[in-house]
């Protein structure tokens, strides 16, 4: 799968846009929207999408719960409620049916993102019973956001020139000379990533193979800044970049 495709169910057709130009901005393909039970059983059948946003709420006289038993039963894909009712009633029957997150109107694109991402990367990690495939929730896309205190930023990986692990801190350094701070350990910040283009060369450090400029016995350099290399690292760095070595 390159590009996921999310399915929406919203009987309110302005949020309803609102949501599809966000799930086109953030690189997303998208089906729908459903404005009740019948249309949202007829988008499943025939544009079989990765994973449903659900409103709650929706035309007729099924609603949300309806179609989220619904794809519990036959296509066992992943959903996200969408609602403005957060009271205990209706979220004790929303945790019956098992949504895969929960958001309540209004939601940012941001907010949305980040409630995509892990609700897809928990469910296939759950349905193969394994550690999901490095950089497989960002193939087909060449941004990612990441979380700068309270703010979601956009990244391009054109941008992203290399990572520098601090503690449980990782420090994003952009081509820009532009500096970010990401809270997250290097090895997790690396499972979000395309293990053929950054490459882990140092305990500290992994770096954007595409700018490498030249490689020295102990170290590499990229866009003016040198880099060591770890002793561990090194036939991996190879092998990535095909270069055969004695």
């Amino acid at each position: 799968m390159t590009v996921l495709k999310i399915g929406v169910v919203e009987d309110e057709l302005v949020i309803a846009r609102t949501i599809l130009n966000s799930l086109e901005e953030l690189g997303y393909s998208h089906c729908g929207p459903a404005i009740n039970y019948t249309e949202a059983v007829d988008m499943l059948d025939n544009d079989k999408p990765d994973l449903v946003l659900l409103d709650i709420q929706l035309a007729g006289r099924k609603d949300g719960f309806d179609v989220a038993e619904k794809i519990n039963e036959t296509y066992k894909i992943p959903f996200i409620f969408l609602t403005a009712n957060s009271d205990f009633e209706t979220i004790g029957r929303a945790k019956l049916v098992k949504p895969h997150a929960y958001i309540v109107k209004p939601f940012t694109k941001e907010e949305l993102y980040a409630a995509i991402e892990i609700a897809f990367n928990n469910f296939t990690a759950h349905r193969s019973h394994t550690k999901p495939e490095k950089g497989a929730s960002h193939q087909g896309r060449n941004f990612m956001f990441v979380k700068d205190g309270y703010v979601f930023r956009k990244i391009f990986f054109d941008e992203l020139l290399y990572l520098e692990s601090e503690a449980n801190y990782v420090l994003l350094h952009l081509k820009s000379l532009k500096k970010i701070m990401v809270r997250s350990t290097i090895n997790d910040f690396m499972e979000h990533l395309d293990p053929d283009r950054f490459v882990r060369i140092h305990r500290r450090f992994s770096v954007n193979v595409h700018f490498i400029e030249d490689i020295f016995p102990d170290e590499v350099s990229l866009q003016g800044h040198r880099l060591p290399i770890g002793k561990s690292f090194r036939d991996g760095l190879f092998n990535v970049l095909g270069i055969k070595h004695s």
